[in-house]
């Protein structure tokens, strides 16, 4: 019996196989620490043929957990890493290593493409603000810097696609990824008039046609299945964005209620549903995302941080060194039950900082290469636990900026990421956005949102609607309403850390240029 699927979620951090029942059960999972490398000048690349064989790897451990895993599966999802240039040639092999969307190589270029008139008109077609992170801006990059490894390729996907392509030989990507780099948001197709903005007209030939995986699928070939194990004709389904995935995973689609959803992960991910184009806020600053989702006619639209545990990692980071100086060893589970602790015994709201840690900048609610963290406020009266209570602070205000980009704050915001496990972060990011907090259980929501397109396309279920009423609303906690009083405190202080983030930009730029950062 196929009672079985697979969903693969190929993060940054790590790779994962998960399985699930047909229902929603998660039952097994196997994963595999991701690798890639850093480069001078703000490169982060990775390598096409490890990252498959990592993933081959995780498939594999998965059979050993569930008996006749094999014969059991329906299907495979594939949702992997977002934005970035995965190349490959007409042989299908890698053209070098891809550029990840963590590169920065491309961010002053898109300074200077932001600067042109025309790219008002760009993001109102793809409804995506243009960022380093991103497949178009890194292929003009590459055009300008780099013109021999475009000639050198036939195609050019992301990390789900380059996996998906392993699997079945399919060379294609999903109307997520393909429509908010190339494409117009409201036909769900790629865009003429994009290319041209982006000068990438004459190199159309790289992008692959699109694929609606809750409709069509391919079959997993006699070469992948030798390698995973699985087999020959079992169904891969190419799942969106893992930022749509991992939404829908965690209950952003609910056409019930004004719901948001806010993923507190490496990266912060703060989604609201649009239930038609029509709906769709694009704000003044042209940032954020317009992200097609596996509904007719449904969207998130999206404002992601650079930055969410990268900053709690850093924190934790420096109360470690201290710690281990003194001769004391603290596993990162202690540090991070101290954490609850040190917030809890500290003042709201006397310090600001800006969360702004990760050395890409920032691209939500505002795109900023340069952009740096910091603490404000700082005196002799403060000690580590102000500083703690400052960063969840600094996240919740972020979330807050980024949710008021897309239009009103969502009257109900749905937490996933495993920051979310943090009574402290849940109470401060309900009193600063004054939201219905709700957390969802569910471990691994970018492979269930993969799963999730699968169990509707092979008809497990008649519609993404019935699939969640099962998958995602059962494991939805129980309402954290927001404390008055100290929604009153972070209403307060909310517009400073709006005007600090607007006056350090210029501070941002010189200690870039200072520090040699190049176009």
């Amino acid at each position: 019996m196929k009672d079985l699927l697979i969903g693969i979620d190929a993060g940054t951090s790590v790779i994962k196989s998960v399985a699930f029942d047909l229902s929603g059960r998660q039952l097994a999972m196997a994963s595999v620490t991701n690798s890639f490398v850093t480069l001078e000048g703000g490169g982060a690349e990775q390598d096409l043929d490890q990252t498959w064989r990592d993933m081959v790897e995780t498939v594999r451990e998965l059979a050993p957990k569930l008996p006749d895993l094999a014969r059991r599966t329906a299907a495979v999802a594939i949702t992997g890493q977002g934005d970035g240039t995965w190349l490959i040639d007409g042989d299908g092999m890698p053209v070098g290593r891809a550029w990840l969307w963590l590169d920065a190589r491309a961010g002053h270029l898109v300074d200077e493409m932001r600067c042109d008139a025309r790219d008002r008109t760009r993001f109102e077609i793809t409804g995506t603000g243009l960022n380093a992170c991103q497949q178009g801006a890194q292929l003009s990059w590459l055009k300008r810097n780099s013109p021999e490894i475009l000639e050198r390729a036939a195609t050019a996907l992301h990390c789900k696609d380059w996996l998906y392509f392993k699997m079945t030989g399919e060379r294609a990507t999903d109307p997520s990824e393909g429509t908010f780099t190339f494409g117009d948001f409201r036909s769900r197709s790629y865009s003429d008039a994009v290319l041209d903005i982006l000068d990438l007209t004459t190199h159309r030939r790289l992008l692959p046609p699109m694929l609606e995986g809750t409709t069509d699928h391919h079959p997993l070939s006699a070469s992948a299945a030798e390698e995973t194990g699985l087999l020959e004709g079992t169904p891969v389904v190419l799942g969106y964005v893992d930022m749509v995935s991992t939404a829908l995973g965690a209950g952003l689609y609910d056409p019930s209620g004004n719901v948001g959803c806010t993923v507190i992960g490496s990266t912060g991910i703060h989604t609201r549903l649009a239930r038609t184009a029509d709906d769709v806020v694009l704000n003044d600053n042209a940032s954020g995302y317009t992200i097609a989702m596996p509904v007719p006619g449904a969207y998130a639209q999206l404002q992601s941080n650079m930055a969410a545990t990268l900053n709690i990692d850093w924190l934790l980071g420096l109360a470690r060194d201290v710690l281990t100086a003194s001769g004391a060893k603290p596993s990162r589970d202690e540090l991070l039950k101290a954490l609850d602790a040190w917030v809890e015994g500290s003042e709201p709201g006397s310090l600001v900082y800006q969360p702004y840690i990760s050395l890409a900048g920032e691209r939500g609610p505002f795109v900023d290469p340069d952009a740096r963290a910091g603490f404000i406020g700082l005196s002799v009266k403060h000690g580590f636990g102000d500083l703690a209570r400052a960063v969840l602070e600094g996240l919740a205000f972020a979330a807050r900026d980024c949710y008021q980009a897309m239009g009103a704050v969502p009257g109900e915001i749905r937490l996933s990421g495993g920051a979310a496990r943090s009574p402290s972060l849940r109470r401060i990011i309900a009193a600063v956005t004054r939201a219905q907090v709700r957390t969802s259980s569910r471990q691994e929501a970018g492979a269930a949102g993969a799963a999730m397109m699968a169990a509707v396309g092979l008809g497990v279920y008649r519609s993404m609607d019935d699939c969640c009423a099962e998958w995602v609303t059962p494991l939805l906690g129980e309402c954290d309403t927001y404390d008055e009083a100290l929604s009153q405190t972070y209403d307060a202080l909310f517009p400073s850390f709006v005007a600090a983030r607007q006056a350090l930009r210029p501070v941002w730029k010189g200690m870039a240029h200072r520090t040699g950062a190049k176009s």
